[in-house]
């Protein structure tokens, strides 16, 4: 069923370390009550929750007859702006384990109620995931981390974090403790620590996808571009093999980037066909494998 409405709420609420997770909440606009599944989306490096095609996106799974919570991650360096990173001290320290636990905090404050909504209930017994890039490689340590999680689906996720740092990086972070990072898209120079690194190398086995997609038994679909040129495809077709899952697919779209042929911002008033295609796909799975 369709819902031609939604109802958009935002709120935040605090990470283990105090910091503010800012989440939408979007739920389809029915009737009458009832409890509906629901489905966290995670956003990429140097991303963010309002990112380009991403809240249309969510729209639509909701109207799909969900609820969706997209969240900002506490460190991704995106502040009160929503779309800038105009907090920096933060994204510096952005560690896989933080992002982990934030998607945690996610999961408890919808237990709590303290995410919800009047009309609907949050059926937090049922929830699925999506994350994009490096949210594709957190997606999957949660669903490993966090049995609320149902279902998986990945867009264009990492495999394993480990093998994206650069030579470069690793002189920097040992010389200086410090590398930098560019915002292709704004040209912002953001500083990373070392101990972003350290701690992806110290708990690996608990941090990447790749290992801990091996413990995941629940519907899983990873998705990526052919023509991707951040994130190789391969990564995907490594996660889909290592997947134990009875109920799994890999779907490789051709002529298709990093982000489905989608920008920031994103004004069009239809989705591109390959994003379209990679949206059909994601709500077709929820609902035969999340709604059922």
């Amino acid at each position: 069923m369709s819902y031609s409405s939604i109802s958009k709420n935002r709120g935040q609420i605090l990470s283990t370390e105090n910091l503010p997770i800012h989440y939408d909440l979007l739920v389809p606009v029915m009737p009458t009550p009832a409890a509906l599944p629901v489905i966290l989306f995670i956003h990429g490096f140097k991303g963010f929750k309002d990112w380009g095609a991403f809240p249309d996106a969510c729209e639509e799974l909701a109207r799909a007859g969900f609820v969706v919570v997209a969240f900002n991650l506490s460190l991704n360096g995106v502040g009160e702006s929503m779309t800038d990173f105009d907090e920096p001290e933060l994204f510096r320290r952005q560690t896989l384990s933080q992002d982990l636990e934030d998607v945690g905090s996610v999961i408890r404050a919808i237990k709590k109620k303290e995410i919800s909504n009047q009309k609907v209930m949050l059926n937090s017994d049922k929830i699925g995931i999506i994350g994009h890039s490096r949210g594709g490689h957190t997606a999957i340590t949660a669903a490993a981390e966090y049995p609320e999680i149902q279902c998986l689906v990945t867009w264009a996720a990492v495999a394993d974090y480990n093998t994206r740092w650069s030579s470069k990086m690793i002189e920097d972070w040992n010389k200086k403790g410090v590398t930098e990072i560019k915002n292709s898209r704004t040209g912002q120079i953001l500083p990373m620590d070392k101990d972003v690194y350290d701690d992806a190398i110290q708990n690996a086995d608990r941090l990447m996808a790749i290992k801990r997609v091996q413990e995941i038994y629940i519907p899983s679909m990873f998705i990526a571009g052919k023509n991707d040129e951040a994130v190789p495809y391969k990564d995907s077709e490594k996660l889909y093999r290592k997947s134990p899952a009875e109920e799994k697919e890999i779907r490789l779209i051709e002529n298709a980037g990093h982000t489905f042929e989608t920008s920031h911002p994103f004004e069009d008033e239809d989705f591109p066909p390959v994003f379209t295609q990679v949206l059909n796909l994601t709500e077709g799975w929820f609902l035969d494998h999340l709604r059922k």
